[in-house]
């Protein structure tokens, strides 16, 4: 039963995202009382809304890919080990044998955090539970020990429920997207490294004062700063970095500009496909639950349709290879993930409230820690990597994305124990880090509460 009951799971993760979310979002919402039509029909809208989401992914990675590549070459850049990105880590994840069972046990472990209120998010996002895996196959490909997996899975499981309460200020607040949350990936696990940088700079005389936004940007040039003008400007920069002419710089700045212009469209379709089900859903928990607030976890993606998010991760394509080259010792050549560096950057956005120059500094020390972990991780990704056939072993692999993961790596190194002294500075920065954006978010909301009083 069991074994029929993983391979249907398995079945369904094998059609990716764009498939897997509208069927879950139907049936959930069917069993939780929204009408059969109503919940089909958000179902397939969201279902568009992430086919569009995958065209515009699929088309930065096509057109970025090579220039980022073209840029390595054209510095000389001579890193030997190619980050293979999301795109390549995940089915990896998924092909591992942690993948089994890591889905059911990510959903229990959510709904026992509801069950107790250590949590408000509900996750319903299946794809992305991915993230959690990797720890969890990671961890079984290191010590061998199955068991270490699974309770990687839990560990990450619930430290991405955590974050995501955490966000959901900021998404209401800054991304205007009520009632839901991202507790997945690098923007979720990241995002407390920009707020220490944002309280860092608030200490600083003329640089807390400096506010650069797409918004601000119009204001004083007019139509040149609207976030059009902007992706065309900037992906024609990046053409142009990479070594390109005008015939192949100019066509890679219109195609930035259809994303800035595209994308917040295309989160619009699943906002809208969301809604019944939200709606439903905080019904039913609010009659269960009291007055509790609750929100619905979804992908990170839904994040690139801010214009500074696109923007930010458009500057972050060449400032990341640059990154790379001044980093002592790094083997990684960022590549996979470098056509969607907003993903790691997008909650640091939303912290910083739209800040473009604030975010260049949390992005650094985001893009920073992230590479120096990759390095670590490269014999950890190359065994994943041979034990679930994706390689023979010949070539080491590398990825940035979860590969990076602080999570990950402090957990897995609680096992192996290697290389204590980068494990520990490393620790010692994402605690610090972690334990004090929870101390400022317990702030927030005392501060919110006394003035609602």
């Amino acid at each position: 039963m069991l074994k029929v009951f993983s391979d249907a799971i398995q079945y369904v993760v094998d059609m990716g995202a764009s498939v897997m979310l509208p069927i879950v979002i139907a049936i959930i919402s069917i069993c939780i009382g929204v009408k059969v039509g109503k919940a089909i029909r958000s179902g397939l809208m969201i279902g568009v809304g992430f086919v569009g989401l995958g065209l515009i992914v699929d088309m930065m990675n096509a057109e970025l890919g090579p220039a980022a590549q073209a840029m390595s070459e054209k510095f000389g850049l001579s890193l030997s080990v190619v980050d293979i990105g999301w795109p390549g880590a995940s089915p990896m994840t998924w092909a591992s044998n942690i993948a089994i069972v890591a889905i059911p046990v990510a959903i229990l472990v959510n709904v026992v955090m509801l069950l107790l209120k250590l949590t408000k998010t509900v996750n319903i996002d299946i794809w992305n539970i991915w993230h959690m895996t990797f720890t969890g196959a990671i961890a079984y490909a290191m010590t061998g020990n199955y068991w270490i997996g699974i309770l990687g899975v839990v560990v990450h499981a619930a430290i991405a429920y955590k974050l995501g309460d955490l966000w959901a200020p900021f998404m209401s607040d800054y991304f205007e997207l009520d009632g839901l949350t991202v507790p997945h990936g690098t923007s979720a696990y990241m995002g407390p490294i920009a707020c220490v940088v944002d309280a860092v700079l608030d200490k600083i005389p003329g640089i807390k004062n400096i506010d650069i936004t797409a918004d601000s940007l119009q204001e004083k040039v007019g139509v040149l700063g609207e976030p059009i003008v902007i992706g065309g400007f900037l992906g024609t920069i990046v053409g142009f970095i990479a070594g390109y002419g005008p015939q192949e710089a100019l066509p890679l700045g219109i195609k930035m500009s259809a994303v800035m212009v595209l994308m917040p469209k295309i989160v619009k379709c699943i906002m809208e496909g969301l809604m019944p089900l939200s709606e439903r859903a905080k019904e039913i928990l609010t009659k269960k639950f009291g007055n509790s607030e609750f929100y619905i976890g979804l992908d990170p993606a839904i994040l690139l349709g801010d214009a500074q998010v696109v923007t930010t991760g458009l500057i972050f394509i060449p400032l990341t290879l640059l990154i790379a080259v001044i980093i002592p010792g790094n083997k990684v050549l960022p590549f996979g993930d470098l056509a969607t560096i907003g993903f790691f950057i997008a909650i640091a956005v939303a912290v910083h409230k739209g800040n473009i120059f604030r975010t260049l500094f949390s992005g650094v020390a985001i893009m920073y820690m992230t590479i120096w972990i990759a390095n670590e991780t490269i014999p950890w990704m190359t065994a994943l990597a041979t034990t679930t056939g994706s390689t023979d072993g010949s070539n080491l692999v590398a990825a940035l994305d979860q590969g990076g993961s602080p999570i990950t790596y402090i957990f897995t190194q609680l096992f192996i124990r290697e290389n204590l002294l980068g494990t520990g500075i490393i620790a010692a920065i994402y605690v610090v880090c972690l334990l004090f954006t929870i101390h400022s978010s317990k702030k927030r909301s005392a501060a919110l509460k006394k003035v609602e009083e």
